[in-house]
């Protein structure tokens, strides 16, 4: 199906911000708009739509091709829109290929115009008696692309239409209001991305991927991949462009640092190359507690889990090439404590606690017994100081004696870690903070001396009377950071 008039209509108006001075000289294409009937197709008369194709080479240079139709006039590639054209752009791109024989996929945008056209122009076409068609006007919307590798193909001139092909400098280009833009905008025919995307981790493996919607003109569409998307024109740079994207899809997503990792390639829906900044983040936080604006999901997933997904293999190799770079790295073996300046090296304490939340983000706290040693009548995690047993072991038991949740060890992951002087002097803490992806039994007081209540509290009304360092893990873990200190 062809462009829309409205589609059609919004192109035009945002060329007329660009370029207000045009308004007069497009106003007749608007009121074409308006007109019944369809402005793309070629019988209609007195005026209607067609689109060009400015491509330039590295050494600034544009395609320019003989047209048999005009008398060997040489211009651009470029003709009439056809019924399964679907944008403007995408017209621009089949008469670059069919007159000229240059694949989509040895384009790409460029940054000055973003995919938006760079000239609009009027102009008049003789009567052609042995076709049939009567004198008219053409609105001719012209694109530019870049050429994404090396030196100018191969042309394949589609002989029925096009006597030959040449190279010319932007300031011999033969269309004058093409030429004026073309040198306006300093054209300079070396690539560069327009996208960006964010490639999130957690440091442990994980990668947050968003699943699209699959709908026509989607890219990549009904798949998974990294969020991200498109520069526009008032973009600040490709890590504006992330910011804007970022805000736009994922607003509750906060990323503390973004750095930029590698420079991946994709293919659009109308088959262009897109160059892409990448830019790695590291997050933490429940991806089912932030509001989705665009697509379907988020989820993470590991590199081995990715041969189940429908996933580029651009993608793919992207994280793979990260996941290499960032093995976990194996712990050094613990040293005896050392002596230095006189002073013996501080041991400090280690506690285990259980972050967990049930299907609608809530978090189960315990009221602590009013004769508790530590925090009486204030809630808290589900708690315990490590015996003779490893972190993960002492959170099971905990689990099961405090409360009566069966919880499998594989199924225990780290999320937070608070290091905690409770006063000037005192032992340092390590509260080691750990979430379980899946638990067994219903929460029920299992010790009443310890804890008089187990309740489950949502995030954004947390009980005023909590433990400080509890609140911290909270807010850390929603936050996606793992580390927190108080007291020093």
């Amino acid at each position: 199906m062809s462009p829309s008039p409205s589609s059609i209509r919004k192109t035009v108006e945002a060329y007329l911000d660009q370029h207000p001075d045009e308004r007069d000289t497009l106003a007749e294409l608007m009121a074409a708009l308006d007109q019944p009937g369809d402005a793309t197709a070629r019988s209609t008369v007195p005026a209607h739509v067609t689109c060009s194709a400015a491509v330039i080479d590295h050494r600034c240079q544009v395609l320019h091709i003989r047209h048999r139709a005009s008398g060997g006039l040489v211009l651009v590639p470029g003709g009439h829109i056809e019924p399964g054209d679907r944008t403007l752009l995408a017209a621009a791109l089949r008469e670059v290929k069919e007159e000229a024989g240059i694949e989509p996929g040895a384009l790409c945008l460029a940054r000055q115009t973003l995919g938006s056209p760079i000239d609009i122009d009027v102009h008049h076409i003789d009567a052609n008696p042995a076709k049939g068609e009567p004198a008219h006007r053409h609105f001719d919307f012209r694109y530019v692309f870049y050429l994404i590798d090396g030196e100018p193909p191969t042309i394949t001139l589609q002989d029925e239409e096009v006597s030959g092909a040449q190279w010319l400098p932007l300031p011999e280009v033969t269309s004058p209001t093409l030429r004026a833009k073309l040198l306006q905008a300093q054209m300079d025919g070396r690539p560069e991305p327009v996208n960006a995307s964010a490639l999130i981790h957690d440091g442990a493996g994980r990668y947050l991927l968003h699943l699209r919607d699959h709908a026509p003109g989607i890219w990549q569409s009904g798949a998974f991949d990294l969020l991200g998307g498109g520069r526009e024109p008032g973009d600040l740079g490709l890590e504006g462009t992330l910011l804007r994207e970022l805000s736009e899809e994922v607003p509750d997503l906060r990323l503390d640092v973004l750095e930029p990792y590698a420079v991946g390639a994709a293919t659009s829906v109308d088959g262009l190359s897109v160059p892409i900044e990448v830019f790695a983040g590291r997050w933490r936080g429940n991806p089912d507690r932030l509001r989705l604006h665009e697509g379907v999901l988020l989820r993470w997933f590991t590199p081995g889990q990715m041969d189940r997904l429908r996933l580029s293999p651009a993608t793919r190799d992207l994280i793979d090439r990260h996941a290499a770079e960032n093995a976990p790295h194996v712990a050094a073996p613990e040293m005896p404590p050392v002596w230095d300046g006189g002073s013996r090296t501080v041991l400090n304490g280690i506690g285990v606690h259980l972050h967990l939340e049930d299907n609608d983000g809530r978090i189960l706290l315990g009221l602590r017994h009013p004769d508790s040693v530590y925090a009486g009548n204030t809630w808290h995690y589900l708690a315990g100081r490590c015996e003779q047993e490893s972190a993960v072991a002492c959170l099971v038991r905990e689990a099961r004696e405090e409360a009566g949740l069966d919880i499998d060890p594989a199924d225990v992951e780290l999320v937070h870690v608070v290091h905690v002087v409770d006063a000037p002097g005192g032992q340092p803490l390590l509260q080691l903070v750990f979430t379980a992806r899946r638990w067994e039994g219903a929460v029920e007081v299992r010790e009443p001396d310890k804890c008089l209540a187990w309740q489950w509290w949502p995030q954004q009304d947390l009980p005023e009377q909590l433990v400080p360092y509890t609140r911290t893990a909270i807010s850390g873990i929603a936050e996606g950071r793992t580390y927190s200190q108080m007291g020093w």
